[in-house]
């Protein structure tokens, strides 16, 4: 529902309270003069980005985490997880010094408030127009942001964002990997048919299987490092490297492999593959790279779909970082720049959603592929739920 249909079914206390965040001047007293005056408040751009601007940073962030996903109902148990979520990176709040001189000691250390809590976040954007209850039966303990406030509030912060971007003229060489994920999916099932490829205890592939393997795919990648920290991005992730990894669990995901009996196998579902590409494949790697990454990187969704947004011509690549990293929780070993660099732009540039480019001027460069902007804004959302 959009906002003039949510707000019909609100109460008269709501709207008042809606009312006097965006200082309407109207009969208090009549619902339907109430709605009128908010819907003419919020129209209005320079209202709607001033209560933007006040919002705090992990006030964006879960906003952020509610409005590119295909779902439209929140529990408000999710609600406050996610605000919860979005509490990364603020500064603890300091211990108080000791006094040092008797001057000193007259005056008393003003300790920062606490943030409010989650469900004080959630009251907050309900008293804007931005959250609404359901109004009966099982929906009256769900949530949902106005369908129209959501196309208003991607359309604002893509204004905002664009602004501090950088946009460049074509670089002299560039990377594009469309096509490769997916014919490195037939050189693996064609390696494996054709050898006996045995497994270690952990299911993994010995090294010299290994090896012989990645020598076969279209873009050269190492072994991980001995003793580096490596978990949360799939099954093996601790012994093959980042993009053989993803590629490896898409086939075992797809039924594609067997692992038993500590050897690796082809399935039927396998060797059909083998026989060509399955309509679509380009979306289901999208969409099982989401799922797969949405652990350890919460709001890939959004993330992603920002890149999409703004990368439709060449931009810096550390522009983009400098807008979205704030956006982005560290995950243990890996910092948020490493999440946006190695986990999200690389993989966006494997996945040929995305062309990866050196400027002379600007370093590292980036820009949307068409197939990659279709498929991000289009049926490879609705693929990843």
């Amino acid at each position: 529902m959009n906002l003039s249909d949510m707000l019909g079914y609100a109460d008269i206390g709501q709207l008042s309270r809606i009312a006097d965040v965006y200082k309407c001047e109207c009969n208090g007293n009549s619902k339907n003069e109430l709605i009128q005056s908010i819907l003419a408040r919020v129209s209005r751009h320079d209202v709607f980005e001033e209560q933007i601007d006040v919002m705090k940073l992990e006030e964006m962030r879960f906003l952020n985490s509610l409005l590119f996903e295909a779902r439209e109902s929140y529990s408000l148990e999710d609600l406050i997880a996610r605000v919860q979520q979005s509490r990364f990176g603020i500064e603890q709040i300091a211990a108080p010094e000791k006094p040092t001189s008797k001057a000193k000691r007259g005056k008393k250390n003003v300790v920062p408030a606490p943030p409010p809590s989650p469900r004080d976040v959630i009251a907050r954007f309900k008293h804007q127009g931005w959250l609404f209850n359901g109004f009966s039966g099982p929906n009256r303990y769900l949530f949902q942001v106005p369908r129209d406030l959501k196309t208003r509030f991607k359309e604002t912060l893509q204004r905002r964002f664009a602004k501090e971007l950088v946009y460049t003229d074509d670089p002299p060489m560039y990377r594009d990997e469309q096509d490769l994920m997916t014919e490195d999916i037939k050189h693996l099932l064609h390696y494996v048919h054709h050898n006996e490829i045995q497994l270690t205890a952990d299911g993994s592939m010995y090294k010299r299987f290994l090896l012989q393997l990645l020598d076969r795919m279209s873009v050269r990648e190492e072994l991980p490092g001995k003793g580096a920290w490596r978990f949360g991005y799939g099954r093996h992730f601790n012994v093959y490297p980042d993009r053989f990894s993803l590629l490896y669990d898409f086939c075992a995901s797809n039924g594609y492999l067997s692992e038993k009996n500590e050897c690796l196998s082809v399935t039927d579902k396998g060797l059909e593959r083998l026989k060509g590409v399955p309509p679509e494949e380009r979306e289901a790697l999208y969409a099982y790279w989401l799922r797969l990454y949405k652990g350890p990187v919460a709001n890939l969704l959004s993330l992603v779909h920002w890149i999409g947004a703004l990368a439709g011509e060449w931009v810096s690549a550390d522009s983009i970082k400098k807008v979205l990293l704030p956006f982005v929780k560290p995950y243990y070993y890996d910092d948020a720049d490493a999440i946006m660099e190695r986990r999200i732009l690389t993989v966006m540039m494997h996945l040929g959603l995305l062309r990866l480019g050196e400027h002379p001027v600007y370093g590292t460069v980036v820009r949307m592929t068409k197939a990659g902007e279709a498929i991000v804004s289009g049926k490879g959302l609705k693929l990843a739920h």
